[in-house]
């Protein structure tokens, strides 16, 4: 079996495709029939989500096969930045990791490390699903390079680190959250601050000005052309929880309201 191309990675470097802005969805509804529906709608990646999402290591695994078939680029948030959990997702077929709460280049350089085998890192061998059991010719050779992290920049000690994260090798994509960022500076549950909104579009502009591709996470639509048009490339535009309980109130306020 040839080797399993990581198309999310591929893209970051693709000429053709680098520079277009990419939306997607958080996948949180820890049900494959669920994430099956948000892989048909023609977004362009999802995150299958288990930080802030019920979801486990089997979950997770289903949605993966439920997702495969097909168009979206899937991308696995561990609910920490772990060893063992970053070995467990990448084992069962995640290849594209976004790694919360990474706030200096120690802590990118160590979750690299997770990702890599011997010698480049640490991660622990095994024939799993990510190798189809053994059946993917030359795994071990290439799997490394197939591996995409995304390290989610959400506090202020992060940006300030911004730079150093940035040169860290193996650091695909920063992704900037702005809810936590908007907690960290004194914000809670008001990521539209003014400020908030300044620190978010200054860290897109700078993470592009070193190089990497910049994500967020935009609540409205009308943030999300504005992170764009400061350079991000990956943009997740809505959760599944938040389309389906906002469909839902529309049903209620056209019926009872």
């Amino acid at each position: 079996m040839d080797p399993i191309i990581n198309t999310f990675k591929q893209r970051l470097t693709d000429p053709a495709a680098k520079d277009q802005v990419r939306y997607g969805l958080f996948v949180s509804l820890a049900d494959p029939v669920a994430a099956e529906i948000a892989a048909a709608s023609d977004m362009d990646w999802l995150i299958i989500d288990t930080e802030h999402a019920p979801n486990d290591l089997r979950t997770t695994l289903v949605q993966l096969q439920a997702t495969e078939a097909y168009g979206p680029d899937i991308v696995v948030r561990p609910q920490e930045g772990n060893r063992a959990l970053v070995k467990r997702l990448l084992d069962i077929g995640a290849q594209t990791l976004l790694v919360p709460m990474v706030d200096t280049a120690e802590e990118a350089a160590e979750v690299v490390a997770w990702t890599r085998y011997p010698p480049r890192g640490l991660r622990g061998v095994a024939s799993a699903r990510a190798a189809r059991w053994g059946r993917v010719d030359g795994y071990f050779d290439t799997a490394d390079d197939q591996v995409c992290v995304i390290a989610q920049i959400e506090s202020q000690e992060g940006i300030q680190n911004l730079d150093a994260i940035c040169a860290v090798d193996g650091v695909d994509v920063l992704f900037v959250g702005p809810s936590d960022l908007a907690a960290d500076m004194g914000h809670l549950g008001d990521s539209s601050h003014p400020e908030v909104q300044d620190a978010v579009l200054e860290t897109l502009q700078r993470i592009s000005a070193n190089g990497k591709p910049a994500g967020v996470y935009a609540a409205t639509p009308e943030t999300a052309e504005r992170y764009a048009a400061a350079g991000a490339t990956l943009v997740i535009v809505g959760v599944d929880t938040m389309v389906l309980s906002g469909a839902f109130a529309q049903l209620t306020a056209r019926f009872k309201g």
